[in-house]
C-alpha cells in the first residue's frame, strides 16, 4: 500500500499533523506513520532566481543593463535551507509515495511555498489540499476528512506567482535604477513606495498647515452646560472673536427657556469580529505593539497554543457552518475573567446576526475567533495574554446584544440665540459589559459636543445662566500616522485615488498589500531608514522624503497598486489571465526604469558624518534605527553598520525618560535628552544601593524587559543580574 506525503510549512506544524495522523517514527526532516509521511518546509525553500542567474553581467549594477526582463522566471533552491529541500525532494521521488497533501498555511503565500517546491522537484503525482482555519486536533482531523483537489487552488497559485514575479520585475529594476542613478542605497517597491508616499504626504500636510483660531460659547446652568449653535447653519464654531464675545456678553445673566426636549431610544450594535489588520490596529493602540509583533504573537497563539484561529485573514465575519461550534468555543474560554459573560451567553440564546454570520463576506478564512481547545491562561506569556484577551473579549462582544441607551437633546432659546445640550442614559449595557463599560470605540466626541448627565427637565422650564464664556480653540492639523492608523490607510487607501472605479476596487480588495504582508512592508520602511518612530508617531526621514521625489510618479501612487491588486484578485478567482498580467508588468518595469534614467533630480545625504567607514573609507551616515542610533555606510556593496547609541529600558532619575547607552566597554555612558549623564558603573552601583528598598517583582519585570534589548545592553543586563542575585540572597 502506497503512502501519502504531507507537506507542512514549518516543523512545529508538521509535528502537530504527525500526532493526529499517527506518525511516530522520526526521520531527518520528516516523520513516518503507517499511511502518511509528514515533512515540512522552513518557510520558503525555493525562490525566484537572482538577476545574475540569467546573465553574468547582472553581478554588477549598471544603468545600461536595465531593465532586466528574463524571458522566463527561473526557480532556485535557497542555499541556507537546501538540506531540507533535498529531504523533501527525496521523499517526493520515493516509489511508495502515491499522493501529496499540501498542508502549508491556507492562503496565497502558503500556496506559493508548496507549489514552488513541487515545481522545482518535478512532482507529477496527484495532489490534494488541506484547508483549515485552526490547528487543533479536531480541525486537523476534520480537514483530512474533507481534503480538496489540488487543482481547486491552481488560480490561487497563479495569483501568488504573479505577485512574486511582479515584485521582482518592479522592485529589482527600479531599486537598481535608483541606486545606480543617485549612487545611494535606495529601494522601491510595488507596495512600499505608495505606503511611504502616504507618510510623506501627511508630513507635508502637517508642515503646510496654518492653524486658525475659533471660538465656542458655553453657558453654565444648574447641573450641566449648554453650547451655543448658529441658527443659520447649526455650526458651533465662530471664527470672529468680536462676534463671539458679543454673543457671550449678550447671553450673560440671561434666563433661557427650554423649547424642545427630544428623547430617543438608541442602540449601538456590537463591533465586528477581528481580522488581522483590525487586531494589529488595536494592539498598537492598547499596547504599542508593532504590526509585525502582533502577527508573531498571533502565530504563536494559533500554531503553538492552538487557542485562536488562522491569523492572516481579511474577513470580519464567520460562515454558517461555524455557528454550530460557537457553544464549544464559548466553553473553551469560560474561565477566569471571561467565565461569567461566557456562561451567561451559553445559558441564553447566542446572538448570531448578519454582523457576524455572512458567507458572502468570508474569502479564504473567517474572522479571528477562539478555537474549541481549552486554554490555560498560565501557559501564555504577557504578550500572548494581551492579544488573547483582545480576541476573546471581541468574540464575547460579537455574541452579545446591542448596547441600548436613551439620548436626550435639549434646545434652549435665550435673547434670540439658540443653545443645546446632549445627555445619554444607559438602559442596557449589552456588549459594552464585556469591556467593563470602558469605551471601546475609536471615535472620540469633540470637546464642544460631548455627552453629559442631565437632570430631570421639561419643555418650558426656565434655566438661569450662571456663567457664560467664549472659549478660544485652534483648528488642528491632521495627525501623524501611528502603526495603527497607517494600517488603516493601507487597508483603505481609496481616498488617495481620484478615479472612482479604482478607488472602489482597491477598497473592495485588499488595499495596499494584504493582511499577511503589511507588517513586513512597514518593518522594511523602518529597516531601510525611510521612516522613524518618535513615541508612537511615524515620521519620514530626509532619505524617505527624497526617495518619494526621486521615484517615478506612477509608483508613488496607490492607483497603480490598485490596478494590480484588482487584477491579482481576479486571477485568484479565475476571472483574469496571469500571462496578460505579467506581460503588462514587464512593459511597466521598462517604463519606470526609463523615468528614473531620464530624471534630472539629484540626491543629497544630509545625515553624513565626518567619520570614515573602516571597510571602504566613505563617510558614514548617522540614522535612527528602531532600537537606537547607528552609523551605516552609504555604499551598497560595503554594507558596514555600527551601533552608536542604544535606547535602553533604564529611566532617567530626573525626567524619567528612557536613556540612551553610548560607548563601549568600561566607558559606557547613559545619556538623556534632558542633559543627565551617568556612567554604566555608577548606574550599576546606584541599582545595588536601591536593592533593599526595591520591590522584587518590579526588579524581575525590569530584568525581563532588558533581556529583549540588543547586545549593546549586555553590560547593563549583567549589572542588573548581579543586583538580582544580591537581592535573592
Amino acid at each position: 500500500m502506497g503512502k501519502i506525503l504531507v507537506l507542512a510549512e514549518k516543523p512545529s506544524v508538521g509535528r502537530d499533523l504527525s500526532k493526529v495522523l499517527n506518525c511516530n517514527q522520526n526521520g531527518s526532516g520528516y516523520i513516518v506513520g503507517q499511511k502518511y509521511i509528514v515533512t515540512w518546509a522552513l518557510g520558503h525553500l525555493v525562490t525566484l532566481a537572482d538577476p545574475e542567474a540569467y546573465n553574468n553581467k547582472y553581478k554588477n549594477w549598471n544603468l545600461d543593463d536595465l531593465p532586466m526582463l528574463p524571458d522566463k522566471m527561473d526557480l532556485v533552491v535557497i542555499k541556507q535551507t537546501s538540506k531540507q529541500y533535498g529531504i523533501v525532494r527525496g521523499l517526493m521521488k520515493q516509489q511508495d509515495v502515491d499522493e501529496l497533501v499540501i498542508a502549508t498555511d491556507a492562503g496565497r503565500e502558503g500556496e506559493l511555498v508548496a507549489r514552488w517546491i513541487i515545481e522545482k522537484a518535478g512532482f507529477r503525482k496527484p495532489i490534494k489540499r488541506l484547508w483549515i482555519s485552526s490547528q487543533t486536533d479536531k480541525a486537523i482531523r476534520e480537514g483530512f476528512n474533507q481534503l480538496k483537489p489540488g487543482k481547486d487552488y491552481d488560480n490561487l497559485y497563479r495569483a501568488a506567482q504573479c505577485r512574486a514575479e511582479a515584485d521582482w520585475l518592479i522592485g529589482l529594476n527600479v531599486t537598481r535604477a535608483l541606486t545606480c542613478k543617485y549612487n545611494a542605497q535606495l529601494s522601491a517597491g510595488r507596495v512600499q513606495t505608495p505606503t511611504l508616499a502616504m507618510i510623506v504626504q501627511r508630513e507635508n500636510e502637517i508642515k503646510s498647515f496654518v492653524p486658525r483660531d475659533y471660538w465656542t460659547i458655553e453657558a453654565k446652568v444648574n447641573g450641566f452646560t449648554l453650547l451655543w449653535k448658529d441658527k443659520s447653519n447649526s455650526s458651533t464654531q465662530l471664527f470672529d472673536k468680536s462676534k463671539a464675545e458679543a454673543i457671550a456678553s449678550k447671553l450673560t445673566g440671561q434666563t433661557g427657556e427650554i423649547t424642545e426636549i427630544k428623547k430617543e431610544a438608541k442602540s449601538e450594535p456590537h463591533p465586528l469580529a477581528y481580522d488581522l489588520t483590525e487586531l494589529q490596529r488595536d494592539a498598537n493602540k492598547r499596547f504599542g505593539y508593532s504590526a509585525k509583533q502582533t502577527l508573531s504573537i498571533m502565530q504563536s497563539l494559533y500554531e503553538h497554543h492552538k487557542v485562536l484561529t488562522y491569523p492572516r485573514t481579511d474577513s470580519r465575519h464567520i460562515t454558517t457552518d461555524i455557528v454550530a461550534t460557537l457553544p464549544d468555543r464559548l466553553k473553551s474560554i469560560a474561565i477566569g475573567p471571561y467565565a461569567s459573560i461566557a456562561q451567561n451567553l451559553l445559558w441564553g440564546k447566542i446572538n448570531t446576526t448578519g454582523r457576524l454570520v455572512d458567507n458572502s463576506k468570508v474569502s479564504d478564512h473567517h474572522a479571528i475567533i477562539p478555537t474549541e481547545q481549552p486554554v490555560r491562561l498560565s501557559a501564555l506569556n504577557a504578550e500572548e495574554r494581551n492579544i488573547f484577551d483582545l480576541v476573546v473579549k471581541r468574540f464575547l462582544a460579537v455574541l452579545s446584544p446591542a448596547y441600548q441607551y436613551e439620548q436626550t437633546t435639549v434646545k434652549v432659546e435665550a435673547a434670540g440665540e439658540q443653545l443645546f445640550a446632549r445627555g445619554k442614559v444607559t438602559k442596557s449595557p449589552g456588549w459594552k459589559a464585556v469591556y467593563d463599560d470602558r469605551n471601546n470605540s475609536d471615535s472620540q466626541n469633540d470637546d464642544e459636543d460631548s455627552e453629559q448627565s442631565l437632570p430631570p427637565l421639561q419643555k418650558g422650564d426656565k434655566l438661569k445662566f450662571l456663567a457664560v464664556k467664549s472659549v478660544n480653540r485652534k483648528t488642528k492639523p491632521p495627525a501623524r500616522y501611528t502603526e495603527a492608523t497607517l494600517l488603516t490607510a493601507m487597508e483603505h487607501p481609496g481616498k488617495f485615488i481620484e478615479n472612482e472605479a479604482l478607488r472602489e476596487a482597491l477598497d473592495r480588495t485588499s488595499g495596499l498589500g494584504t493582511p499577511a504582508t503589511r507588517a513586513d512592508i512597514i518593518e522594511k520602511l523602518f529597516n531601510t531608514f525611510y521612516i522613524e518612530r518618535k513615541g508612537k508617531e511615524i515620521f519620514p526621514t530626509a532619505k524617505g522624503v527624497q526617495l518619494i521625489d526621486l521615484a517615478p510618479s506612477e509608483l508613488r501612487s496607490a492607483e497603480l497598486t490598485a490596478k494590480w491588486e484588482q487584477q491579482l484578485y481576479d486571477i485568484s478567482k479565475g476571472k483574469a489571465n496571469a500571462g496578460v498580467f505579467i506581460s503588462n508588468i514587464r512593459a511597466h518595469a521598462g517604463k519606470l526604469v526609463s523615468a528614473v534614467v531620464s530624471s534630472t533630480d539629484t540626491y543629497r545625504h544630509d545625515n553624513m558624518t565626518r567619520t570614515r567607514c573602516p571597510e571602504c573609507g566613505k563617510f558614514l551616515l548617522e540614522v535612527n534605527g528602531k532600537k537606537g542610533r547607528m552609523l551605516i555606510c552609504p555604499d551598497r556593496e560595503c554594507g558596514y553598520r555600527k551601533g552608536v547609541a542604544q535606547l535602553s529600558n533604564a529611566r532617567c532619575p530626573e525626567c524619567h525618560k528612557r536613556m540612551e547607552l553610548k560607548g563601549e566597554g568600561e566607558g559606557r555612558l547613559f545619556t538623556c535628552s534632558c542633559g543627565f549623564r551617568e556612567k554604566l558603573s555608577s548606574f550599576s552601583k546606584r541599582m545595588e544601593e536601591r536593592t533593599e528598598s526595591s520591590d522584587k517583582r518590579t526588579v524581575q519585570n525590569f530584568m525581563q524587559k532588558q533581556k529583549k534589548e540588543e547586545p549593546i545592553n549586555n553590560a547593563m543586563a549583567e549589572a542588573l543580574a548581579k543586583w538580582k542575585e544580591m537581592q535573592e540572597k
